[in-house]
C-alpha cells in the first residue's frame, strides 16, 4: 500500500546502530514513515480518538492514553512488521518475541501551566525488582524495547515529547528530589526527543525517561509498540476477534507478534522434545533468509 522502496522488514541493522543502541539506550530514526503512511495513521488515530472521546475515556483536558490499540485499525496491525522499524526489533531482541504492551497517545495543549511533576521511570514494573541482584552496579536485563512512531510535529521542545537520559539504561536507580511539591530541574544529561512527523525512536525499557507537559498549541499524537519475549506474560489486553477480518489479514509473523503459539513450550522457543522449534514464524522467516547468527545470542 505504501512505497518503502522494496524494504521488507528483514534487512539487518548496522553494527553502528547496534552499538549506539547498546551504549545510549535509544535510537532516533528519521523518516521512518512515508508521508502518505503517516497521514493515514494520523487519520486512524483521529477516528479512534473521536470514538474514545464519545465514550468519555479521555481526561478532562482531552488526553488519551489507550492501551492495546492494535486491533482498532488495519494500519495499526501492519505496524507490527513495519519495513524500517521491525529489523530493529528482531535485530536487538531476536526471533522469540511478541508485543506485550502498546499504546496510542493523544496529548492536546495543556489547559493550565505546568505543575510540579516528577515522572522519571523505567518501564517494566516488577521487571525492575524481581530479577535484580544485590549488586547495584550490575544492570538488570533489558527484557523489552519499544518503537515510538511520531505522527505530529515535535521538532521543537515544549510539545509534550518524551525526555530521556542517554546511557541511563545501565543504571538501576535514579536519585529523586526530596521535595516533589516544587518544580525540580530535570536530571543532568536529560534530552527531550525532538522529532519530525514520520520519525520514530526506539528505546530500551530500562532507559530512564519521562513524559513532558505540552505547552504548545500543537496536539501530540504518538503510537508506541512494545516487544518482549514470548515467555513473558502480556501487559495489555488485546480484544482480537479471531473470526474477524483484522485477524484474517495478519501474516504468520504478525500473528506470532500478537501472541499466537501452538503450545506452551512453543512460547519458550522449543518443541516438547526440548529442541528449538524451527516453525515459529519469525524464526522460520529469518532462517529462510539466512539471517540467523550464532554469534548473536538472541539470533541463534
Amino acid at each position: 500500500m505504501f512505497d518503502y522502496g522494496g524494504r521488507t522488514g528483514y534487512e539487518p541493522i548496522s553494527e553502528v546502530d547496534r552499538k549506539e543502541f547498546h551504549e545510549q539506550g535509544f535510537l532516533l530514526l528519521r523518516n521512518v514513515l512515508t508521508e502518505d503512511h503517516r497521514a493515514a495513521l494520523e487519520a486512524a488515530v483521529d477516528r479512534v480518538y473521536a470514538e474514545e472521546k464519545a465514550k468519555g475515556t479521555t481526561t478532562k483536558d482531552g488526553t488519551l492514553h489507550l492501551l492495546g490499540f492494535l486491533e482498532r485499525d488495519e494500519l495499526f496491525g501492519d505496524l507490527l512488521t513495519h519495513p524500517i522499524a521491525f529489523p530493529y526489533m528482531w535485530g536487538l531482541a531476536g526471533w522469540n518475541i511478541y508485543t506485550h504492551h502498546n499504546h496510542l497517545d493523544v496529548t492536546p495543549p495543556a489547559l493550565e501551566p505546568e505543575k510540579p511533576y516528577w515522572g522519571w521511570h523505567q518501564d517494566g514494573y516488577r521487571q525492575n525488582s524481581d530479577p535484580e541482584t544485590m549488586d547495584p552496579n550490575l544492570p538488570r536485563p533489558m527484557f523489552s524495547l519499544k518503537v515510538a512512531y511520531v505522527l505530529s510535529d515535535l521538532s521543537e521542545t515544549g510539545r509534550g515529547a518524551t525526555k530521556v537520559i542517554p546511557g541511563s539504561h545501565l543504571w538501576n536507580s535514579l536519585p529523586r528530589p526530596d521535595d516533589l511539591t516544587v518544580h525540580n530541574p530535570d536530571p543532568e544529561g536529560t534530552v527531550e526527543i525532538t522529532a519530525n512527523p514520520g520519525d520514530a525512536f526506539i528505546f530500551d525499557r530500562r532507559q530512564w525517561h519521562s513524559r513532558s507537559t505540552n505547552l504548545s498549541n500543537i496536539t501530540r499524537k504518538m503510537l508506541f509498540v512494545g516487544y518482549t519475549y514470548r515467555w513473558i506474560r502480556p501487559l495489555d489486553e488485546l480484544h482480537i476477534d479471531s473470526d474477524g477480518e483484522w485477524w484474517a489479514n495478519r501474516t504468520p509473523v504478525q500473528r506470532q507478534l500478537c501472541g499466537e503459539g501452538t503450545h506452551t513450550a512453543n512460547y519458550w522457543g522449543i518443541n516438547w522434545n526440548g529442541y528449538i522449534d524451527d516453525e515459529i514464524p519469525l524464526r522460520k522467516e529469518l532462517k529462510e533468509r539466512g539471517l540467523l547468527d550464532r554469534s548473536v545470542p538472541w539470533l541463534r
